[in-house]
């Protein structure tokens, strides 16, 4: 599916982390955007795009809009022939309502940006911000299926409301978005189902849930020990690109694990006091299975989580997207360096 450059491209959720950077591109390289917000004239929270915006060739509009409210991406959507839907919460502790807080907006949002995608006519092309946990809900699963990576071919079957909700509400609105696009034939659906997403942010360095990972290796919340877990982690510039090679790669196809390495949380720490020194509250040691099992409820994690997550080796296999879409990756030394000086240069975090 050949996509015009010189259309408008919608990106949801457009002053999201990954969704920032992609505007930020595709603005750079002079492609208008229509970018759907919750609030279009909060400068706080919009700011940094009209930034981005600032002398480049495209043209940026917002737009309001809500995932669970029907026809909200109608407008926004108008014209375009390449969608890009990022939009959906992103909770894995303090959540009281899994179903309402994550699952709900995550595939109802799905459901309303593809339900607009039908009625919008100029429409080509949806890429979806998938992930990684929807091939896999714990760590554990990967030797459960006799596997030495997960593939793309894979779908987590083992998370649900109660159990990983953040990993489900991800597979169920991949599945979802599946489901409706075999039911027409005007415009192809493409995923990029992303590891940890790291790396810089065009806002404050402390607004993403993911950033949180990194400074609390740093502030002393895990001084007493780190689990023995891997994580699979993929640069958030890296990310926004593939999303945008997705849309204008014509032969593009199918689902795309992004993912650059797979690193435990202690090599991070070895990783970012090679390059930062000694004057943080690092971690000092891995903590025993048993320790981190019995602790998990105090630090906001269920012990079945612990169970099936800590101690189990965590492999993806991206072969596919680096074929398909042309992706190379940054290496994570480099992601989780530059985040954590932009953590130093905000001053969200401090040498003690």
């Amino acid at each position: 599916m050949q996509i015009d450059k010189t259309k408008p491209v919608l990106v949801t959720g457009g002053n999201g982390y990954i969704a920032s950077w992609i505007v930020k591109y595709l603005l750079a390289d002079g492609v208008d955007v229509h970018a759907t917000v919750r609030e279009p004239n909060n400068t706080a929270k919009t700011g940094h795009l009209l930034k981005a915006a600032e002398g480049t060739r495209g043209k940026l509009t917002l737009f309001k809009a809500d995932l669970l409210k029907d026809g909200a991406f109608d407008a926004a959507m108008q014209g375009c022939e390449l969608v890009i839907h990022t939009a959906s919460p992103f909770v894995i502790k303090g959540l009281k309502d899994a179903q309402k807080e994550l699952v709900d907006p995550a595939v109802m949002g799905t459901r309303n940006v593809l339900d607009a995608a039908n009625r919008v006519a100029s429409v080509k092309r949806v890429v979806l911000t998938a992930s990684v946990v929807s091939v896999y809900g714990d760590a554990q699963d990967m030797h459960t299926q006799g596997l030495k990576a997960f593939t793309e071919a894979q779908w987590n079957t083992t998370s649900s409301v109660s159990h990983q909700p953040y990993n489900y509400s991800k597979v169920a609105a991949e599945k979802v978005g599946w489901d409706i696009v075999k039911q027409q034939t005007r415009w192809d659906f493409i995923t990029i189902n992303p590891g940890l997403v790291l790396g810089p942010s065009l806002t404050t360095a402390s607004d993403s849930t993911s950033l949180s990972t990194i400074k609390e290796l740093a502030d002393g919340t895990l001084q007493t020990g780190v689990p023995n877990m891997e994580i699979a982690i993929v640069d958030v510039r890296d990310a926004a690109r593939a999303h945008i090679l997705a849309g204008f790669t014509a032969e593009a196809s199918g689902r795309h694990l992004a993912v650059s390495e797979s690193v435990t949380m202690w090599q991070l720490v070895q990783t970012l006091k090679a390059r930062f020194g000694s004057g943080y509250r690092w971690p000092k040691m891995v903590a025993p299975k048993l320790v981190v099992w019995l602790m998990a409820p105090m630090a906001g994690y269920s012990r079945r989580f612990a169970a099936r997550n800590v101690g189990w080796p965590l492999r993806f296999d991206c072969s596919y997207i680096q074929k398909d879409l042309g992706l190379k990756f940054r290496p994570v030394a480099e992601t989780v360096g530059d985040h954590f000086q932009q953590m130093l240069d905000d001053g969200v975090l401090k040498p003690r």
